[in-house]
């Protein structure tokens, strides 16, 4: 199933209180029972000013159904296409070529 990141615009999110935080989530929590198990919250990360969510949806639809539902911006809805990590230069390291030669991008 697809794996989705969520901007969410919020002002101040940073300076959001514990209690604050576990009210978001448990709300989100009651959105994601109403909608059934097909879309899952992985975890979420609190910057300053913005909240970056990573879920499982079988859609982009399903996102945009679960901030309405739940009252949450969702800025920007991105679905995920891959996934590295440090362990992904290594598996290039033993072919002998460098990333960019393999056609992988820069980032």
């Amino acid at each position: 199933m697809p794996k989705f990141v969520i901007e969410r615009e919020i002002p101040d999110a940073g300076q959001l209180s514990q209690q604050e935080l576990a009210g978001i989530s448990q709300k989100s929590c009651d959105v994601l029972h109403q909608l059934g198990p097909q879309v899952q919250w992985v975890q979420s990360y609190v910057t300053d000013n913005k909240v970056y969510c990573i879920y499982i949806a079988p859609d982009r639809e399903s996102i945009i159904k679960h901030a309405e539902m739940g009252g949450f911006p969702a800025d920007s809805v991105a679905e995920v296409r891959n996934i590295i990590d440090p362990t992904t230069a290594e598996h290039h390291a033993g072919s002998g070529e460098s990333p960019d030669a393999a056609g992988g991008a820069t980032i």
